[in-house]
């Protein structure tokens, strides 16, 4: 990884690129902002090889906690691209979550016990560490360059690619593809010219991160007390975030006080004023989504793509899901095994599931912070009496409210007569399986970062088929037979090319005892693309290729993709005007 900054190698002035508008420093892709989703998406390309530039237009990481709460599907994306034992020591594994009302009753508990992705569910973290064992994941890829201190400002288009140009007489270079990551306030959408619909709460929260913790326990609590509601959450590394709900008659300026910050600590600790802290501001929730993900050749991630309220933790996470299901696509594009058409797959995709978590984060807000007292005191009663039904309890310990992906259409094959319970466009599970060469390893480990082809005892090649089994080889697809441990040393079905797994923990023929189907197709993402019976593995694989966007043949620019807008175009960023802005989510 290169890294430049204003002055530096990065960022100097290239005459003569100016001059000969070939000259000047070519990508397959830049990405705008320097955020976990875009550092994320950079560590996918870089890793499958992907030409990419990112620019920031800050001259250095954000290094203040925003984000609070990692969940399985991030860890799982972390351990992807090589980078989750790196990110492992800034998080507070299966944190629990307590509601309290205004008597300190308990309302409900969240403390998920399953692991079905390799990782627990919920998770404290301090965002800038995590960031930067992003950041620092980039220094293994020569094909990755970082460049801080650079400001969008002209984008050309044209049927090859597009021009990007910053402020301040830096140069200008070239990509196939521009993803915007930069933020509530992206000027990447704002170019692209999509709207970012939805609302803004009228509900201002004071946010007090500490460091050297006053309370010291692991677990985080939400108070749904009507005369002012609070958050109180462990990070990790002995740092604290409260928030505090600021009533309509309280300003800014007041929120802003020393004095106002420690009177409203001090209902939580006992010496607010020895507090050793690390910053407070005043912010804003906001649910909002963008128009479109995708135009031409510009695509969003990120909280330029979505913003939601932070009641349920999910905005850093949505944005990591994004860099998940949009890094794959690209490189598949860029490298010429997929046509262009594939990445429409990832606003078909992606925007059914960010609404859905943007409509779950907004509901539990208004659940949590109404300041009515009878309003409070009937969803108190409502609550206990849910909180006795078994089923109930269960449901929101486990956190079976949370949307899962689940994809009906894009780059997935549901076919016909698929059965009702058929996991297609779900995300696999990731249980600990044995090797022959290995024991205890996560099966991810096994399945490697591109596609996979998984089966249960079977012989995978018999399976397939020799056409179908070289093409699927041909993509660089891992072939993976599961069997019961007391056949993983059995070598009737031993094929080169095969890797056979044993079923350590039972979790695999559980799974296969739930579902009819006995083949699965695993995209890069672990999202299941197609599943089926052995003997429909064939027509299932073919339709697949189809759905994929795969490219018969793909050598060195072999790929069909092009940009949808032919006509070259130049697009001016305007200044931000009143976009949403407070959030605590910052660049994504």
């Amino acid at each position: 990884m290169t890294v430049g900054n204003p002055g530096g190698p990065g960022a100097k002035e290239d005459d003569a690129a100016k001059a000969d508008p070939g000259a000047r420093d070519a990508y397959d892709v830049v990405i705008v902002g320097a955020g976990p989703a875009g550092l994320t998406l950079a560590n996918i390309l870089g890793l499958q090889g992907v030409s990419t530039l990112v620019v920031d237009e800050r001259d250095k990481l954000i290094d203040y906690p925003r984000g609070v709460g990692l969940d399985d599907e991030s860890l799982r994306t972390f351990q992807s691209i090589g980078l989750v034992d790196r990110v492992l020591p800034h998080t507070v594994p299966n944190q629990i979550l307590r509601f309290f009302d205004a008597k300190r009753n308990l309302l409900a508990e969240m403390a998920p016990p399953d692991a079905r992705f390799g990782w627990p569910k919920r998770n404290g973290f301090v965002q800038p560490m995590v960031d930067a064992e992003l950041f620092g994941g980039l220094d293994r890829f020569d094909n990755v360059e970082v460049r801080f201190g650079h400001r969008m400002h002209t984008c050309t288009e044209s049927g090859d690619g597009v021009v990007v140009e910053f402020d301040g007489g830096q140069a200008a270079v070239s990509a196939r593809y521009v993803v915007g990551c930069d933020g509530g306030r992206s000027a990447t959408r704002r170019l692209m010219g999509v709207s970012f619909d939805g609302t803004t709460s009228s509900t201002r929260w004071l946010v007090v991160d500490i460091a050297n913790d006053p309370l010291g326990h692991p677990n985080s609590e939400v108070g749904a007390d009507p005369r002012r509601p609070y958050v109180s959450i462990s990070i990790a590394h002995g740092i604290r975030r409260f928030e505090f709900m600021i009533h309509p008659d309280e300003s800014d300026e007041e929120a802003d006080d020393p004095a106002f910050v420690r009177r409203m600590l001090s209902q939580l600790i006992p010496y607010p004023e020895r507090v050793d802290m690390i910053r407070h501001r005043v912010y804003t929730h906001h649910s909002r989504i963008a128009g479109s993900f995708r135009e031409g050749r510009f695509l969003l991630a990120g909280d330029a793509a979505h913003l939601m309220p932070v009641w349920q933790g999910q905005g850093y996470n949505s944005g990591i899901r994004d860099a998940a299901n949009l890094g794959w696509k690209l490189a598949a594009v860029v490298t010429g095994k997929a046509g262009d058409a594939l990445l429409d797959t990832y606003d078909v995709e992606r925007r059914k599931h960010a609404r859905a978590m943007i409509d779950l984060s907004t509901m539990v807000g208004r659940v949590i912070s109404p300041t009515n007292r009878r309003v409070a005191a009937l969803r108190d009663r409502v609550i206990h009496a849910a909180s006795v039904v078994p089923s109930l309890k269960r449901y929101v310990l486990e956190m079976r409210f949370k949307p899962m992906p689940r994809y009906q259409q894009g780059a997935v094959h549901h076919g016909e007569g698929a059965a009702a319970n058929s996991p297609t466009g779900t995300l696999f599970i990731q249980p600990r399986v044995d090797t022959r060469d290995a024991q205890n390893v996560l099966l991810d480990e096994v399945l490697g970062t591109g596609f996979a082809v998984l089966c249960w005892s079977n012989n995978l090649r018999a399976v397939l088929g020799d056409e179908v089994f070289d093409r699927w080889k041909a993509l660089g697809a891992k072939f993976v037979e599961a069997r019961p441990m007391t056949q993983l040393s059995w070598p009737g079905h031993d094929d080169p090319d095969v890797v056979v797994v044993g079923d350590r923990t039972g979790a695999l023929k559980s799974w296969f005892d739930v579902h009819t189907d006995s083949v699965v197709f695993v995209r890069p993402d672990r999202c299941i693309a197609g599943a089926c019976i052995a003997q429909r593995a064939p027509e299932v694989s073919s339709a697949l290729f189809d759905a994929l966007h795969i490219v018969s043949t793909f050598e060195e620019g072999g790929s069909d993709s092009h940009g949808r807008q032919p006509d070259s175009a130049v697009l001016h960023v305007a200044q931000p005007a009143a976009e949403p802005s407070g959030t605590v989510a910052g660049t994504s």
